[in-house]
C-alpha cells in the first residue's frame, strides 16, 4: 500500500516510513507517528525556508511539478538540479532566471535568496539585475561587472539605495 501525502504535491511513497524519512531528511515537520504501514500521513511544510535549495524545492512541490520535470522546463541537468536543491551547488544568475521562469515565481526573488541581490534594492532601478538580465554577457563577464560596481560602490562608502 502507497503512503500519500495530505498534500498531493508531496507524491506517494512506498511507506508511510519512507515518507517519514524523507520529510525528516528535507526538515519538514510529520503530524503522524511515522510507524510502518499504510495510509494518508500529514504533513505540514515549514513556514521558514531557511536556503535557496528549500526554498526551490518548497517552489517546485507547490508547482505540482518532480525534479525531472522543473530540470527539463529551466533546461538544466535532473543531478545538477538536485545538487542546488540540497545545497551542494551555486547556481549562476543565469540559472537562477532559468528556474524563476519554470516555475513561475520572480527572479529576484531567487537572486535575493542566492545573497546575489540585496533584500530591499529596488527592482527597476538595480544595476546588478540590469547586469544579470543582461543575455548578451557571458556568466563571467557579469560577474566581472558587478565585481568592479561592488568595489566602487565600497570605495564611495555607499549602497546602490543611497545613490541620486
Amino acid at each position: 500500500m502507497l503512503a500519500q501525502a495530505s498534500d498531493p504535491a508531496l507524491g506517494q511513497f512506498p511507506d508511510s516510513q519512507a515518507l517519514c524519512e524523507v520529510s525528516r531528511a528535507r526538515g519538514v515537520a510529520i503530524a503522524s507517528n511515522c510507524k510502518q504501514g499504510g495510509g494518508v500521513v500529514k504533513v505540514k511544510v515549514g513556514k521558514t525556508v531557511e536556503s535557496l535549495g528549500d526554498y526551490l524545492r518548497q517552489q517546485r512541490v507547490a508547482a505540482h511539478l518532480s525534479l525531472r520535470q522543473l530540470a527539463d522546463l529551466a533546461g538544466v541537468s535532473n543531478p545538477y538540479l538536485s545538487q542546488i536543491e540540497r545545497g551542494l551547488r551555486r547556481p549562476s544568475a543565469q540559472v537562477l532566471q532559468q528556474l524563476a521562469k519554470a516555475l513561475r515565481i520572480s527572479a529576484e526573488q531567487l537572486y535575493v535568496r542566492a545573497g546575489i541581490v540585496s533584500p530591499g534594492e529596488s527592482v527597476a532601478g538595480s544595476v546588478e539585475l540590469a547586469i544579470l538580465g543582461d543575455p548578451a554577457l557571458t556568466e563571467r563577464q557579469k560577474q566581472s561587472l558587478l565585481d568592479v560596481y561592488t568595489s566602487f560602490l565600497a570605495l564611495n562608502g555607499t549602497t546602490n539605495q543611497s545613490k541620486e
